[in-house]
């Protein structure tokens, strides 16, 4: 089967869409299938690499965006794939790529499109009154030009269901469980990055206002005035940076950047006491994810989608979540910081982690596709 996937805000520097797509890539290419992922670029290139045949094409950087870029011209995307004939497309850009789900099933191309984002929470997050009815209207448009929309957990569904979309799907994401581990936890490593302090917080994601990086700094504020000797890590990089170094001032806070190396990443993971992710729109947060397969419990907004996969309502869950205010963020890293003193919580985390993985994601996106020898395995399995 040949599968073309194409996403507007890849980069260098991102963080999900980069990861799924890598994943997914390697995956279909292991399992005999042709992959090619179209992105945004400074010019047209071509290279191949374990994920597939990355084409790159000129694109425009979205202002205060932080680097984000999105494909130029959509007729130039609609001529490559008349030239590079896919049996499947798979779209990552609900907004200015969704033509190109007409378009494909126009030619009996199957397209489908992940909803990586809740537009209604967006909606909310950028205007204080409602746009239900233009959230509404543009859901309905979207799931009308392709196959199938993807969704990646129920409050990501929660919008499409709503309107009582019939084409919807599910199809949570994945960790690498072989990259991050418990195992990695480093104490000296530890040492270093706490400077004298006794309680390690990381916050792993884009700094971007949508994602309420600050939250983490507000958290950290109210846990020093409580007595509580704690250092913040942000690891990532986005437009409001500048905005946030400087709210940190006379602060225990380091800035690491981004971190491409993915190994790296996952010993800053689980060397850490609490992942914090107060972004209260997540759909999924691949970061929170990788956090539990480090072994390290998160706190996470009680608005996003977070907390469906940290077992909150059972005797032993991996993390809390908490409202949207620095005060109760604090208050739930201190529950957590107690559960911290049972030494089976890292492998609890694992453990959760491990109802993830990519296979599973990769089995169920091949039998969306119709691949027949996929249907086959899975029962075999079964």
């Amino acid at each position: 089967m040949k599968i073309v996937h194409i996403a507007n805000f890849y980069g260098p520097k991102s963080g999900g869409i980069k990861t799924t797509l890598h994943q997914l890539g390697t995956g279909y290419v292991a399992r005999g299938h042709s992959f090619t992922y179209i992105v945004p670029g400074t010019g047209f290139y071509c290279e191949e690499s374990t994920s597939g045949t990355k084409i790159t094409m000129p694109s425009i950087e979205i202002p205060f965006s932080g680097g984000y870029r999105i494909i130029r011209n959509n007729r130039d995307v609609k001529k490559l794939l008349i030239t590079l004939k896919p049996d499947v497309l798979e779209i990552s850009d609900r907004f200015t790529l969704s033509k190109i789900g007409a378009w494909a099933g126009q030619r009996n191309i199957a397209a489908v499109v992940f909803s990586h984002e809740t537009l209604s929470g967006l909606a909310k997050n950028y205007f204080p009154f409602s746009l239900k009815r233009i959230v509404d209207w543009h859901n309905r448009r979207l799931s009308s030009r392709f196959k199938h929309v993807i969704t990646t957990t129920e409050f990501a569904s929660k919008e499409f269901e709503e309107i009582k979309t019939t084409n919807l799907v599910r199809v949570p994401l994945g960790v690498d469980l072989d990259k991050f581990s418990p195992y990695l936890r480093n104490e000296e490593f530890r040492k270093d990055l706490l400077q004298g302090a006794d309680v390690l917080l990381v916050h792993c994601g884009r700094m971007s206002r949508e994602k309420h990086p600050a939250r983490s700094i507000e958290a950290l504020k109210v846990l020093l005035e409580r007595g509580i000797n704690a250092r913040l890590i942000y690891v990532g990089i986005g437009p409001m940076y500048v905005d946030l170094r400087e709210k940190s001032k006379n602060l225990p806070v380091t800035f690491l950047g981004y971190i491409a190396d993915r190994e790296r990443l996952a010993e800053i993971l689980a060397t850490a006491d609490v992942s914090l992710a107060p972004g209260p729109i997540e759909t999924f947060c691949l970061a929170a994810l990788e956090s539990l397969a480090a072994g390290t419990p998160v706190v996470a907004s009680n608005t996003s989608a977070v907390g469906e996969f940290l077992l909150i309502n059972t005797s032993e869950p991996v993390g809390a979540i908490a409202g949207n205010t620095g005060h109760e963020f604090a208050n739930a890293i201190e529950r957590v910081l107690e559960m911290r003193h049972d030494p089976k919580l890292p492998q609890r985390c694992f453990h959760q982690a491990e109802n993830f993985p990519w296979s599973a994601t990769l089995s169920l996106m091949l039998k969306l596709h119709g691949d027949s020898q996929e249907v086959k395995r899975r029962l075999r399995a079964a």
